[in-house]
């Protein structure tokens, strides 16, 4: 492998390490707001999801041929 490819993948792996512990919190988070505030947290949490679709789809224009 090329020492580009190797960076590139060294890369990939912090974030992947990064992602993993941020992906916890987001849980210990999602956690948290629910038993204090399920209502509302709902409510939230459904507005998260649709900003994340919309930059899924923007995504997907991006890496369209």
């Amino acid at each position: 492998m090329n020492n580009k490819k190797k960076k590139y993948l060294k890369i990939i792996n912090k974030i992947q390490k990064i992602r993993q512990s941020n992906n916890k919190n987001w849980m210990d988070l999602l956690r948290l707001c629910f038993s204090l505030d399920p209502d509302k947290s709902r409510l939230i949490v459904k507005e998260i999801f649709k900003r994340d679709d919309q930059i899924s789809s923007l995504i997907k224009q991006l890496t369209k041929r």
